[in-house]
């Protein structure tokens, strides 16, 4: 059989050269974990605040239009690491138009970051009141309904977010971490082999369920990260979701001094919109919190 297969990039290889420094086993030491440079501000990014700030500053714009700025603005704060100036700004949209699900969707994100969990259930109560059919609230429900240890309520709101797209591998994933520490890892695992036997396995995120699995290690798994990475961008991603989802592995084996290193990690490529960026910052809070 003919083989073809894509050359390395020079940042692909030198993450993969990287990758290979691990040293599997349980006395596994990192001489240089794999990094991506982390990601920074474009000028697109910068020019578009700018002409939402000019817009601003005018006199006859509608509270709707107004509304609407705020939160344009809001997600360039977000995408940017500047969480209380987006907070601020998803504030001053509602308080202009009060009927926007995903302005209280991102609220009801930011009361999960900061451990505020009743919060966060009346913010994506009101996102599905405004609209029903809104999956990623129900989404992040499930996940502050887990972090808030309300199992059984999670478990419901993040199968009904699976069994809308049963080909999401980090739907699966969602629902075998709460499963695993509500049902335990045997029962998880179970139910996790099977899902993802009934579903279309293609795309990164199926490495992450094989890793929970045991069918790639974690060195194989990044090494495999390092061989499909086609730039900085992907790599910065990647390693963000690759570390977050290591870091819940070790926690729950109880080695949270790794599970410590590896949360760092997922958020030291600045990839603040990310699920797994989010949170990461939560598990660390919980982890120091938990510490005598």
């Amino acid at each position: 059989m003919t083989v073809f297969y894509k050359p390395l990039t020079n940042v692909a290889l030198l993450l993969l050269m990287m990758a290979s420094l691990l040293l599997t086993g349980c006395s596994s030491q990192w001489t240089f974990p794999p990094m991506a440079v982390p990601l920074q501000p474009t000028l697109q990014q910068e020019v578009h605040l700018a002409r939402i700030d000019q817009l601003l500053a005018r006199k006859d714009l509608s509270d709707e239009a107004r509304a609407q700025l705020h939160y344009e603005r809001g997600l360039m704060h977000d995408n940017l690491g500047m969480r209380d100036l987006a907070r601020l700004d998803f504030n001053q949209s509602l308080s202009l138009k009060p009927d926007q699900p995903d302005v209280f969707n991102i609220l009801g994100v930011y009361f999960t970051q900061n451990g505020h969990y009743d919060a966060a259930y009346e913010a994506f109560d009101s996102t599905l009141e405004l609209d029903d059919s809104h999956s990623y609230a129900e989404r992040n429900r499930g996940i502050a309904l887990y972090y808030g240890g309300r199992y059984r309520l999670a478990y419901q709101d993040l199968l009904n977010h699976y069994q809308e797209d049963r080909d999401d591998p980090y739907r699966l994933i969602w629902l075998y971490l709460v499963e695993r520490d509500w049902q335990g890892e045997s029962q998880a695992q179970q139910a996790l082999l099977t899902r993802k036997a009934n579903a279309e396995t293609t795309g990164w995120g199926w490495q992450l369920v094989d890793m929970y699995l045991g069918v790639i290690s974690e060195r194989e798994l990044l090494e495999q990260l390092a061989a499909q990475g086609k730039d900085n961008q992907q790599l910065a991603e990647r390693l963000c979701e690759a570390y977050f989802y290591l870091a819940k592995r070790y926690q729950y084996q109880g080695d949270n001094d790794r599970a410590v290193a590896l949360y760092k990690l997922a958020m030291s490529g600045n990839v603040y919109q990310f699920v797994e960026h989010r949170y990461a910052l939560l598990e660390l809070n919980r982890l120091a919190y938990r510490q005598p």
